[in-house]
């Protein structure tokens, strides 16, 4: 179990982080300079917090009070940094050595050999970092942090430094690697949804030095707290909005001139709110005609991907977009009708607060 409780002021910035994560992987999510990094350093011991506590495993490697500051080495902590930090002069298999405290030869030779093959990098022991590919690098990275044996893992950005045409293959490899060989605590630390969401099982979002929420991935993306949380998590569609009525299931909103019924998930105390819908949520043209949450809208542009196409729509005083699959609706960029009726599933809608 990891534990911390630290705050650090860095000029203008305030870091303030409480939270704790047991085994399996903490995605830690957030835009840049929210303070991700930071927070790996300070649990580190790279950057000496202000006052708090850090715990890892119920042992204290950092307490302001009662003056514990246990050295980086010292703390059973493996980091990957976003651009690997490998020695350019040493081969692979010197780097993977190099984590490696033992006196020991015929162990160290053991060991480096059964992490080499377990990262497959088998027949690339002599080539230097610079003959290697970003996947490869990233590999000897992780297998020099986990042949020390790390009771918490740290990576920052760890496919950052990748080109788009590779990083899903090499993220691939990392979860296979860290789900085979490592059974302790990992934190990632990324600013994208889709590598937090694939490579995590619980989420944790930061904003402004703050922890703004912290639950499993799909709660996270379900029912996002507040709006820096829905748009870190990809949410397009957030509006200002008043409660105007509630029973024991839904609450109904008064969405700049639209009446939007939702089913009700939390209390909220204050009337103003702020109401998201995820794009893909929308539903078009819905076979079925609910009588609640169905709105004539006019298809103001419509934005063409690779693999789905984004209409944007206009309703009343509200600009929606929704995103279609091209498999679904090959032909939507190409439709001539610019009205269409748009359906808001209430389980889909959600209420956040603004902060």
């Amino acid at each position: 179990m990891l534990e911390v409780n630290i705050h650090k002021q860095l000029g203008n910035f305030n870091l303030s982080m409480s939270f704790s994560s047991d085994k399996g992987v903490l995605g830690i999510l957030g835009a840049s300079g929210s303070g991700k990094s930071i927070t790996l350093k300070c649990i580190s011991g790279l950057v000496t917090p202000d006052s708090g506590s850090v715990r890892i495993n119920g042992k204290e490697v950092f307490n302001s009070e009662q003056k514990i500051n246990i050295p980086p080495r010292q703390r059973k902590i493996g980091y990957v940094f976003q651009n690997y930090a490998l020695f350019p002069h040493l081969n692979v298999y010197k780097n993977i050595e190099y984590g490696l405290y033992t006196t020991d030869d015929v162990a160290k030779r053991k060991k480096v050999a059964e992490m080499i093959e377990r990262v497959h990098l088998t027949g690339l022991e002599k080539r230097l970092p610079s003959r290697l590919s970003g996947g490869q690098q990233q590999r000897v990275a992780l297998a020099r942090t986990l042949i020390t044996e790390p009771e918490l893992l740290l990576l920052d950005e760890p496919l950052s430094a990748l080109d788009v045409h590779i990083k899903h293959t090499v993220q691939k490899e990392l979860i296979d690697i860290i789900r085979n060989n490592y059974n302790g605590i990992t934190l990632l630390v990324t600013h994208n949804i889709e590598e937090a969401f694939s490579m995590s099982h619980n989420i944790m979002v930061m904003d402004k030095g703050l922890s703004t929420q912290y639950g499993t991935k799909h709660e996270i993306i379900q029912n996002p707290v507040s709006v820096s949380s829905a748009r870190l998590t990809g949410c397009k569609n957030i509006f200002e909005a008043e409660i105007i009525g509630e029973d024991q299931v839904f609450y109904t909103v008064l969405l700049q001139g639209l009446i939007v019924r939702l089913n009700k998930k939390r209390t909220y105390a204050l009337t103003k709110v702020m109401l998201g819908i995820r794009a893909h949520h929308i539903i078009i043209n819905p076979k079925d005609k609910p009588d609640t949450n169905l709105f004539e809208a006019e298809v103001i542009s419509t934005i063409e991907g690779v693999f789905s196409t984004t209409l944007v729509l206009q309703t009343g005083e509200v600009t929606f977009e929704m995103t279609v699959a091209k498999s679904d609706c090959p032909n939507i960029s190409n439709c001539t009708k610019r009205t269409k009726t748009i359906y808001l599933p209430p389980d889909k809608l959600f209420l956040m607060n603004e902060n």
